[in-house]
């Protein structure tokens, strides 16, 4: 069971190693991959003026062509392009999504792309598509593909099908391409490219390539070498690699945190159990040192041989890993297993570092057992006296952590987090050291429950508390996995209740529609709205500007008449239905906005509309902050008069059927089932704040965090197994005065149990302190956060602890209800 535990958490870390050494190369190769047709990349410079990158012309690409060092030139453009699959979903889901174009050579292909099926788009209503995107939409050459760019709805033929080593593609996004006319037109201007990509000739390096390509075009182009942009993509891969490792390398550090609970307990009860022994070597002229020695060396070839079996453990985990995010929707790079000698290293020094610490205090244990003391059979439990100093020192800590964790939460800020941590990490050692003094009361409460089960029920919990460290000790590992799990829960689903409660207390309308990658709408998206049937209100959010005395002002237009069916903002002063009065020349705002202009309700505000002209609108309304409304309102009919293009950030709509599945068939169909349209009820609108990513990574930690559980639980089979045997002549005893196998095996289970129970509630009382620290944090900056309570959880995960304890218990049981009764009696 000790090599089990050390065995679990060697497996986390070599695995994790293994895992992201293999994606760190495989990322590297497909860099390389995917820059072996092209030896110079030249990128325009930044415009800050239209915030993009400059462009370059037809007649830069044939100066390129001519240049002595290149083989072959590429005019590259691309842009957003959602494609829609045959069933109407999104081809590539959240990843990205763009669309480029075809640039034959003069064979006619582009080297960029391998041909799969039919060919390359040559003329205006043509596309190819890659195979991934192709084969998920269902889609074969000559088919009519739904898609859009920029909003707008387009039909084209599928003329080919082509492979890419495109990273974004390979990550699962899509890639659509056109014909180069099309694509200039649709992602830039006609006769520019936004990228060329040079092939150098044989015996031209890429460094000659690039000297010339930089004296072609403007000084501030950006011409970067193949090799330069293989080593940034391979460097930024390292990167996300390494925040991926860091994670999950702290959760291999909690499940060997818990290991050392395990492993030092084992050897407290070996050392106990060896007394005798270790006083006849002591009586024979051992050491002191020989005797801790012995005992340290047993621990690290213990250590070695569940290092080497961890890391055996941890390919498989590593392997495991990969295929566990590619079932998530992640698209990894294919590659073989990468096994790095700092993998193997990490794996058996951390097998016997572990191993060896956990031992240590037991082996100065053994060291001191007093020879004569031991052979007369009179070593036993610790003194009271060493328990007090424990207890002692635990109620020092614990205040001291709970105080640190507490101070920090006062005035939460960067700053203060490394004390929360620290007070965290002081806190549970504190409880930990405090957990014998809490055994024999909380344990005694349960006393009077367990009666009647009869006399295992009297006895279990007299077993539970006759050794108090090592009860405590097998206790404590369950707290530590408990209390991560308890504080995290609290703190993500108080998160996720405060942002649901800012959405649904402001945001009535019943679908708001958006496009992907917050691309603007254009009016028409709109007007088709407004004349659909079965929408009972409608109104857009519409951008536009005002100048004033303070400068410029962004400013949304809204439609009077519904907008207060569809947002609900908690007004202090004047009301939505104020934006009627005064012929539409009117304003409302949030807090925060009138706070910074120094306007109040009823002030009067002159303005300069965008087509120069000026006025004077009221406040008529100011309203809490929301991050889920516009920060200033007003009319859109006002706001119309004086704009010569109208472009909106999202429409609200509300239906007679509500956000039913129809309604929301009847808008798209509508809407002309563009791919690039979201359609997003309330509740949509909430995981968009987070709620999904907040789901998804409570999973995931959950899942982490169970390999220390399961340590855990080895550490109580294995405190219930050497109990067991400890007590031999005990049960043989209880056995020849009536007890049966049946209850003896009731009196292991509810022993077992008692211990995990107890761990669970200190768990879930110190995870619910952390929860309680990490909101106020969070509170900081989410606006209306209460801390939740997760009661139907904290119950499963109690109950859990309890099924934990009738697991750990079956292997005990059986074996104490298995002893021979009189081999048991004669038992030394």
């Amino acid at each position: 069971m000790t090599v089990l535990a050390v065995l679990l958490g060697v497996a986390f870390v070599s695995g994790t190693l293994v895992f992201t050494d293999t994606l760190g190369s495989a990322y590297t190769k497909q860099s390389q991959v995917s820059f072996r047709n092209v030896s110079v990349v030249a990128v325009g410079a930044f415009d800050e003026r239209t915030l993009e990158e400059k462009r370059f012309t037809e007649q830069q690409l044939l100066q390129l062509r001519k240049l002595p060092g290149a083989q072959s030139v590429t005019g590259a453009v691309s842009g957003f392009t959602v494609v829609a699959a045959k069933d109407g979903s999104t081809l590539g889901g959240k990843f990205e999504n763009k669309g480029g174009n075809w640039f034959p050579g003069q064979n006619g292909e582009d080297s960029r792309y391998k041909l799969i099926a039919g060919r390359g788009p040559a003329r205006p209503g043509e596309m190819a598509l890659d195979q991934r995107s192709a084969a998920e939409g269902g889609y074969e050459v000559g088919d009519t593909v739904r898609l859009s760019v920029s909003g707008s709805l387009l039909k084209h033929r599928l003329i080919g099908v082509f492979h890419t080593d495109d990273n974004a593609v390979e990550a699962g996004g899509s890639l659509t391409l056109f014909d180069n006319a099309t694509a200039q037109k649709l992602f830039g201007e006609p006769g520019h490219y936004a990228q060329f990509d040079l092939r150098a000739k044989s015996g031209t390096s890429q460094e000659q390539l690039r000297s010339e390509a930089q004296k072609v075009l403007p000084k501030d182009a950006k011409v970067r070498t193949a090799a330069e942009l293989s080593r940034q993509q391979a460097a930024a891969s390292a990167k996300e690699n390494e925040s991926v490792a860091n994670a999950l390398l702290a959760f291999a550090a909690i499940s060997l945190g818990v290991g050392i609970f395990v492993i030092a307990n084992t050897y407290t009860m070996l050392v106990t159990q060896r007394a005798q022994e270790v006083a006849l070597m002591r009586a024979v002229g051992a050491s002191r040192r020989q005797i801790a020695r012995s005992v340290l060396l047993e621990a690290a070839f213990l250590g070695l041989f569940a290092g080497t079996a961890g890391f055996v453990t941890g390919i498989a985990v590593a392997v495991a890993l990969r295929s566990l995010l590619r079932s998530t929707g992640a698209t990894l790079p294919d590659g073989p297993l990468v096994i790095s000698p700092s993998a193997v290293l990490a794996a058996f020094l951390v097998g016997v570092v572990v191993t060896t610490v956990s031992a240590w205090l037991p082996a100065r244990r053994a060291a001191k057992v007093p020879p004569v003391a031991a052979m007369s059979a009179v070593h036993a439990a610790p003194t009271d006296r060493g328990i007090r100093r424990l207890n002692l020192i635990g109620g020092v800590l614990t205040a001291l952590g709970v105080l640190s964790v507490f101070t920090a939460a006062q005035a939460p800020s960067e700053k203060s987090q490394p004390l929360v941590l620290a007070g965290s990490g002081v806190l549970i050692i504190g409880v930990f050291l405090l957990t014998p003094a809490l055994c024999r009361p909380v344990i005694g409460l349960a006393a009077p429950l367990l009666a009647r089960f009869g006399v295992p029920g009297t006895l279990a919990p007299r077993n539970a508390r006759r050794n108090p460290r090592r009860t405590a000790s097998t206790a404590s590992a369950l707290m530590i996995g408990l209390s991560l799990v308890t504080g995290l829960t609290v703190a993500a689903l108080s998160t996720t209740a405060a942002v649901e409660k800012k959405v649904v207390s402001t945001v009535k309308a019943d679908f708001t529609v958006d496009l992907k990658e917050a691309l603007s709408l254009t009016p028409d998206f709109y007007d088709t709205l407004a004349r659909t049937q079965g929408v009972t209100a409608v109104s857009p959010l519409r951008y536009g500007s005002l100048k004033s005395k303070d400068g410029e002002i962004d400013v949304t237009g809204v439609e009077v008449r519904s907008i207060g069916k569809l947002l609900t903002p908690h007004f202090v002063q004047g009301s939505m239905a104020a934006l009627h009065a005064h012929d539409g020349k009117t304003l409302v705002a949030d807090r925060f906005t009138a706070d910074y202009y120094g306007w109040s309700d009823g002030d009067r505000v002159p303005v300069t509309y965008e087509d120069g002209k000026r006025d004077t609108l009221r406040i008529v309304g100011i309203f809490e902050d929301n991050e889920n409304l516009p920060g200033l309102m007003m009319p859109l009919s006002t706001l119309n008069a004086h704009q010569s293009e109208h472009v909106d950030g999202s429409i609200l709509v509300d239906t007679a059927s509500g956000d039913s599945d129809q309604a929301r068939r009847t808008l798209q169909q509508a809407l002309g089932n563009n791919p690039l349209v979201l359609l997003l009820t309330i509740q949509d609108l909430v995981d968009e704040s987070g709620g999904d990513d907040v789901t998804l990574v409570l999973n995931i930690l959950y899942s982490l965090l169970a390999m220390s559980l399961v340590i855990a639980v080895l550490g109580v089979v294995n405190t219930l197994a050497m109990s067991v045997f400890e007590r031999t002549q005990e049960i043989g005893m209880l056995r020849a005065v009536g007890l049966d196998q049946q209850q003896t095996k009731r009196m292991v289970h509810l022993e077992a149990v008692l211990i995990s129970l107890f761990g669970a509630l200190l768990g879930i009382g110190v995870g619910l302190y952390f929860g309680w620290a990490a909101g106020r944090f969070a509170a900081d900056s989410i606006d209306d956060y209460t801390m939740v309570v997760p009661w139907g959880r904290i119950g499963l995960a109690f109950l859990a602890a309890g099924f934990i304890g009738v697991l750990a218990g079956l292997w005990p049981a059986r074996r104490a209800a298995a002893l021979n009764v009189l081999a048991a009696i004669k038992a030394d």
